[in-house]
């Protein structure tokens, strides 16, 4: 009687642990379940390319992939990855008309652009959902609108002189670069640059120019160059600012005065 009993009991020990592990299945299926399509919802969501970067990806195909790579990783010797630059920089470039490029160079051109607005757009969006990247702020003109153009002088002319000249006229750079004028570049072109730094002008990050900061520069460059309003004075002389015209007038004036000595000592 005593072994049956210790028989009975042991089968009720393995019963228990087998409900006991049929039980903690059904818990953990359970919570799966519930869990499980919400979280596959949220990364489907997170992966789903929109219409804009659709468009962007048929445009990328036929121009832009013998050079940048099936999905924007870059070729060596031809193009660099795009993964990480974002719109604000891939609109830059195509609006422009940089890219895509023809020749390889020390520097990209500017030249009339092959797409529309829209199409870079649509190659922005592409790109940004390749792999995110720097982007301009829907507010761009209320921050301009609302810039300080002396705070932007300022700023100016400590970030960006010793390249783009005092007055925005541009200047040689070292191997055969330069730093364009920045004439009739829009605010939205100036965003992007300073963002992104395209060619060889450094990257001006939120943490280095505050987009308050980005535009206030923006206000001063367009109030000294497309404002026609000359820092230099009354003359433009290159618009390289100030120093060319005292240059100007000591010389003529040296000039001058060197011929009236003469001509008094000549009389006298």
């Amino acid at each position: 009687m005593a072994a049956s009993a210790k028989r009975r009991r042991g089968w009720r020990k393995r019963l228990g642990a087998l409900a006991r592990f049929t039980g903690a299945l059904v818990i953990v299926g359970g919570l799966y379940s519930v869990f499980s399509p919400g979280l596959y919802a949220q990364e489907s969501a997170e992966n789903t390319i929109d219409a804009d970067a659709v468009k962007g990806q048929e445009l990328y195909d036929t121009s832009c992939i013998s050079c940048h790579g099936d999905s924007g990783e870059g070729i060596e010797g031809r193009g660099p990855s795009l993964i990480g630059v974002g719109s604000a920089s891939v609109e830059f470039q195509v609006n422009t008309g940089r890219m895509p490029l023809a020749n390889q160079g020390a520097q990209a051109p500017e030249t009339y652009p092959q797409f529309t607005e829209e199409e870079a757009e649509w190659l922005g969006a592409y790109i940004e959902y390749l792999g995110g990247g720097a982007a301009v702020p829907d507010d761009l003109e209320a921050l301009v609108e609302n810039a300080t153009v002396s705070e932007g002088g300022d700023l100016y002319r400590v970030n960006c002189s010793s390249c783009h000249g005092f007055a925005g006229g541009g200047g040689a750079l070292s191997s055969g670069a330069h730093a364009p004028s920045l004439s009739g570049v829009t605010d939205e072109e100036l965003y992007q640059a300073m963002l992104t730094g395209p060619q060889n002008m450094p990257v001006f990050a939120d943490n280095e120019l505050t987009p308050e900061q980005k535009a206030d520069i923006i206000a001063y460059v367009q109030y000294i160059v497309n404002d026609d309003r000359d820092p230099g004075g009354v003359f433009s002389l290159g618009r390289f600012g100030p120093s060319t015209e005292g240059l100007a007038i000591f010389l003529v004036g040296m000039t001058a005065l060197l011929l009236t000595t003469l001509w008094i000592a000549g009389k006298s």
